[in-house]
């Protein structure tokens, strides 16, 4: 249905683009404002797309007149929490107005400027029974709780923190339709405000309820934390029980005819999984047009490494550059890299070697040799002008020095449908989509693309790239988000201007500036963007920072050529020359992370006491001499459900000898070598080249 999608909770003044989904460009549409606060002046626009701000805070009912009826949308408004500091409160509605040179901007700056950073909420659901009633149907409610949480950096508690709940309209629609009663009229808030009841008879087919979490710090206005959602579902008959967590529902015995389950969480997958980039036209020694069957015979060994999901650039007839992201043809493959046919065939065996494939969804622009802007650029009166935003000078808008692009017009309804009707074309094919800057297309495609494929397949995968990084985008949005605050650090780390502990306060920063527990961050130091680490921080940090996004709580990512080390960013990976001994460590590291959970994300992080001397085991000041310095040094826990581990990071070019006030087993576990030493004062160190991981043993 052409329903706007789930409700949206703002700041005043924060805008929010209205679109109805899954348009037919030859319908009409028509917004209002259907109810509002007493004294708002607040309005919509007339075109399809449009945009609403909210001007005081409160509830809204927004209004769409669509050929499938009229469509209700709540927005639920509090007062502005980021006074004079021009941010769009978790959108990218903000970045994407910026000029080239300014976007993208420092978005967690800004987040993290003066005061407290948001609150987190989770929210989960359930199904209480009661009996029956005369019609036969199960008496009982659904069971919505809300579990919010201070932002780290705040004074207040947990029980200082407020809820705000909201059903979805779209299932309070359904449910009037099929003659239940209205699921907002029958609701029940407990006193606390973090638990919402809905009688079982007022449940459709399926029953979302989305929550944000409110704090509000003495003389401060609200800050608004990322909400999260779940669903009651009406179970198909003979469905089996799966497991809740990763977004999927859970059946039991007693209650058989309904499903529970989290709407934002990644999927399953995700929780352990590994990620290897594949640059596709210089990944393999291909003639024209074999590419795909050159990738597939290296598949095998790519999986040897120990990853299990292939991230592969754009695959899309293209205009020539070797990139691939100026696009000419969405709907069917590159010629350079070989046919259809032989896309699918690519697919299948990385399937058949335990590899998810991630595609590269274009959305934000064509290629300036794509067929619809050749006609608009020429032709003032072209039908596809209106699919392209235009400069003053006649020029197309895009980003940065980005010639040969043009930015599309996501507010015309026929950019709306081609856009769907691609992601309808590859979607069942792969495992997920990398969405290529994201920060560049409006939050609305984003929520639309969520519900689109999420519905055909609950565990298919979304990655932004959105750099810097934005909490709003986990809101029905994407599941893991490029972490490039971690990569930056990581390379200042190597570059020894900054101390090896801030990759701490990187991962830290997550919290800090409002991501909910739940969301997962892909760890890099290098990709297709970037000049390769060793290159430019040397071998020896390189080493540490790859055993960095392998053991700090992440989706880690290796980009092809970086397990060998190859220098070239872009260039063809010189197989012949791969130093074997680094890709030794990658899969020891990968092996490692595999066999040890609490370095994946069920591992908390946590930090440690540790002094640092040089190699010299006769030294005994703090202060070390020669190639290791203190602050090449890094040392922090990782405590998993059944067992704690001890990571020590150094990124020196000499082994470090550490000393961790935490007891701790003498046995590397990614080498398997012993690693403690004693100083001249019979003081345990750990010697550590570029990483040790050794057990924590609890007193």
């Amino acid at each position: 249905m052409y329903h706007p999608g789930p409700p949206r909770f703002l700041t005043t003044g924060e805008r929010t683009e209205l679109a109805p989904r899954d348009p037919n460009p030859d319908a009409a549409y028509a917004w209002r404002v259907a109810d509002a606060p007493l004294d708002s002046e607040a309005t919509v626009g007339n075109a399809p797309v449009t945009e609403f701000t909210p001007d005081v805070p409160g509830r809204y009912l927004i209004g769409l007149d669509a050929p499938d009826g009229d469509h209700l949308l709540t927005v639920r408004a509090f007062a502005a929490s980021y006074e004079g500091v021009d941010v769009a409160g978790g959108s990218g509605t903000e970045i994407r107005d910026r000029d080239a040179d300014g976007a993208p901007v420092d978005y967690a700056a800004q987040e993290r400027h003066e005061g407290v950073g948001r609150p987190r909420v989770r929210v989960d659901a359930s199904v209480a029974f009661d009996g029956g009633d005369s019609a036969g149907e199960r008496a009982g409610e659904a069971v919505f709780t809300a579990v919010p949480t201070p932002n780290p950096d705040s004074a207040l508690d947990a029980a200082d923190l407020s809820v705000t709940f909201v059903v979805d309209d779209r299932d309070v629609g359904s449910a009037v339709a099929a003659g239940r009663t209205n699921p907002r009229d029958a609701l029940d808030v407990s006193e606390d405000g973090r638990e919402l009841r809905v009688p079982l008879d007022a449940v459709p087919d399926r029953l979302r309820v989305h929550a944000v979490a409110v704090a509000r710090d003495p003389g401060a206005d609200p800050r608004v934390g990322v909400a999260d959602a779940a669903a009651v579902e009406r179970a198909d008959e003979g469905k089996s029980a799966v497991d809740d967590a990763g977004g999927e529902a859970i059946l039991t015995p007693e209650t058989p005819e309904f499903e529970t389950r989290r709407l934002n969480d990644p999927p399953e997958w995700t929780r352990d999984a590994s990620v290897y980039e594949v640059f596709v036209r210089t990944f393999a020694d291909a003639d024209e047009g074999a590419a795909f069957d050159a990738i597939a015979e290296r598949i095998p060994r790519i999986a040897d490494l120990g990853v299990d999901t292939l991230w592969l650039t754009p695959v899309l007839g293209h205009d020539g550059k070797p990139h691939g992201y100026n696009i000419v043809d969405f709907f069917d493959t590159a010629d350079d890299l070989g046919d259809r046919e032989e896309f699918e065939a690519l697919v299948e065996t990385a399937h058949d070697h335990g590899l998810r494939v991630l595609f590269d969804f274009v959305a934000n622009h064509t290629a300036r040799d794509h067929e619809w802007f050749e006609d608009a650029y020429r032709n003032p009166d072209s039908p596809y002008r209106d699919r392209y935003e235009w400069q003053a000078s006649g020029e197309p808008d895009t980003y940065f020095d980005w010639e040969l692009i043009a930015n599309l017009n996501h507010a015309n309804l026929d950019v709306r449908r081609f856009l769907l009707d691609v992601i309808d074309e590859w979607a069942p094919l792969v495992d997920g989509f990398r969405c290529d800057m994201a920060w560049a297309v409006p939050d609305s495609f984003w929520r639309e693309l969520r519900d689109r494929v999420k519905d055909l397949d609950r565990e298919f995968l979304l990655m932004d790239e959105t750099i810097p990084y934005i909490p709003g985008f986990h809101e029905g949005m994407f599941d893991v988000h490029f972490d490039a605050t971690l990569y930056f650090q990581l390379r200042q780390v190597g570059r020894g201007a900054e101390p090896a502990s801030t990759v701490l306060d990187a991962v830290d920063q997550r919290a800090e500036i409002g991501f909910p527990d739940h969301a997962e961050f892909l760890q890099y130091i290098e990709n297709h963007d970037e000049t390769r680490y060793r290159v430019e921080c040397g071998d020896a940090a390189a080493a540490a920072a790859g055993a960095a996004i392998m053991t700090l709580p992440g989706v880690p990512m290796v980009y092809a050529g970086q397990e060998i080390g190859q220098r070239g960013r872009r260039d063809a990976i010189a197989w012949e020359n791969a130093r074997e001994e680094v890709r030794d460590r990658y899969e020891r590291l990968l092996a490692t992370r595999r066999d040890h959970p609490a370095l994946g994300p069920d591992g908390d992080l946590s930090r440690v006491d540790y002094h640092v001397a040089s190699g010299d085991l006769s030294e005994r000041p703090v202060v070390a001499t020669g190639d290791v310095h203190p602050e090449d040094v890094v040392a922090f826990r990782r405590n998993g459900e059944d067992e704690n581990l001890l990571v020590v990071l150094n990124f020196a070019p000499d082994d470090a000898s550490v000393a961790a006030d935490v007891a701790h087993g003498d046995r590397d576990l990614v080498t398997g070598e012993r690693r403690v030493v004693e100083d001249a004062d019979g003081t345990e160190r750990l010697r550590v080249d570029d990483v040790t991981v050794v057990p924590v043993a609890e007193r």
